[in-house]
């Protein structure tokens, strides 16, 4: 987890002794192959790329998109669309209907890491009785939990769906904000899934009761103690991202970003374990409550991240439909660069159709932060000429026919 200086700052440039002047490395966290059974419209494919950008273009309904959902998978979660496992099996067309079916979808990569190349398996457990539990192997070794996923690489994602991000509900704002910390806190992950279980197990109880107290008490101790760790990993990234937003220049909106919640209050108002003790009471005096309401009122599911233009001081929820996806590539651009100057490595990035709408000048802006940050970035559009600023430094290839193949240029 990231920490304060000795002084309690969260500043982020130089001085700070906490981040580090890295100069662009040799070694950059990669995805080098990919293999997909079923997934999607992908009976089969397999291809390879290197630790440059890859661009992927093709038609509308090419398949671009799937396999950035595919490269997602190789974090923990539900993959850049939130779909459902059963969805994603590939569909026999009923014009094809002697086509053998095909079964449960898997994915295998080798991702380059600093500790050399991994290989990463993962796919859905048909065997499942919901049929929605997802399998993940690494290196041959079946995985206890997805979380393990984040000690790998690191990925982050912006997608045409996230341009809502600051109008819609705060979920989607909280998934955004602890993707983001997985890249300093890949702990994170395993604390998120233990938090949620013992969220949804304590409504269980209280909602079927009547229930045991001291099986209650177990699962709000753990919702202190993971809550509290959680809402700090979450505010002390934000602080370092706000300081690095505030640092950026370029033709992109900065901006400020805070972290409200009432386990934030807490934090500010007194030490951890106290905040601890405070929010183990209030889950205890809640239950009544909470049982009738279905919820559980306080906790770090509660929070939200809240963004507004530096300049302007415009709240992004009420600035125009292009600032607000612009605000967004700031957020990720300064955030791969602060993963850069603290790890020495970037983050994967999976931009789907993200140069589409963005002037020339945002273009060029954007594609010289990603050559600067070194990161290896998977980018998708109709147009290949769109990334024609990229020539050279990217690897192009064209989707069509659920294949992909080497752009001719």
């Amino acid at each position: 987890m990231l920490e304060p200086g000795p002084d309690g700052a969260l500043a982020v440039g130089r001085g700070d002794p906490h981040i580090r002047d890295v100069p662009a490395s040799s070694f950059r966290p990669a995805v080098s192959r990919l293999s997909l059974t079923d997934f999607r419209g992908y009976g089969a494919l397999r291809f390879e790329a290197d630790d440059r950008p890859v661009v992927l273009s093709g038609e509308n309904g090419a398949g671009k998109t799937n396999l950035l959902e595919a490269i997602s998978f190789l974090a923990p979660g539900r993959g850049l669309r939130r779909a459902k496992l059963a969805e994603i099996d590939r569909r026999v067309p009923p014009a094809r209907a002697t086509e053998v079916a095909p079964g449960a979808w898997t994915i295998a990569a080798r991702i380059a890491t600093a500790d050399g190349p991994i290989q990463v398996g993962t796919g859905r457990d048909a065997a499942s009785p919901s049929g929605e539990r997802r399998i993940v192997k690494i290196d041959g070794a079946k995985a206890k939990t997805q979380a393990e996923l984040a000690h790998l690489a690191h990925l982050v994602w912006l997608t045409p769906q996230m341009d809502r991000l600051f109008i819609e509900g705060s979920s989607g704002r909280r998934r955004f904000l602890d993707r983001l910390v997985l890249g300093f806190d890949a702990g994170h992950a395993t604390r998120l899934s233990t938090f949620e279980h013992a969220l949804k197990e304590r409504a269980r109880l209280l909602r079927e009761g009547p229930a045991d107290p001291a099986w209650l008490a177990t699962l709000e101790e753990t919702l202190a103690a993971d809550g509290i760790a959680v809402t700090a990993a979450r505010q002390t990234l934000v602080a370092r991202l706000d300081a690095a937003c505030a640092a950026a220049e370029g033709p992109f909106p900065s901006a400020v970003l805070t972290l409200k919640g009432e386990i934030e209050t807490m934090l500010g108002a007194m030490p951890a374990l106290a905040a601890e003790d405070e929010l183990r009471r209030r889950l205890a005096a809640a239950r009544k409550s909470d049982g009738e309401s279905g919820t559980t009122a306080v906790g770090p599911h509660r929070s939200d991240l809240v963004v507004h233009d530096r300049a302007s001081g415009m709240a992004a929820a009420l600035c125009s439909t292009g600032e607000q996806k612009a605000l967004l590539i700031s957020i990720v651009l300064a955030h791969a660069r602060l993963e850069w100057q603290v790890a020495g490595v970037p983050p994967i990035l999976l931009l789907d159709e993200v140069a589409a709408h963005l002037d020339a000048g945002r273009r060029a802006a954007l594609f010289t932060a990603l050559t600067e940050i070194a990161a290896q970035a998977w980018l998708t559009g109709t147009d290949a000429a769109l990334f024609a600023p990229l020539m050279g430094t990217a690897q192009f290839f064209t989707v069509a026919d659920a294949a992909v193949v080497p752009t001719r240029i």
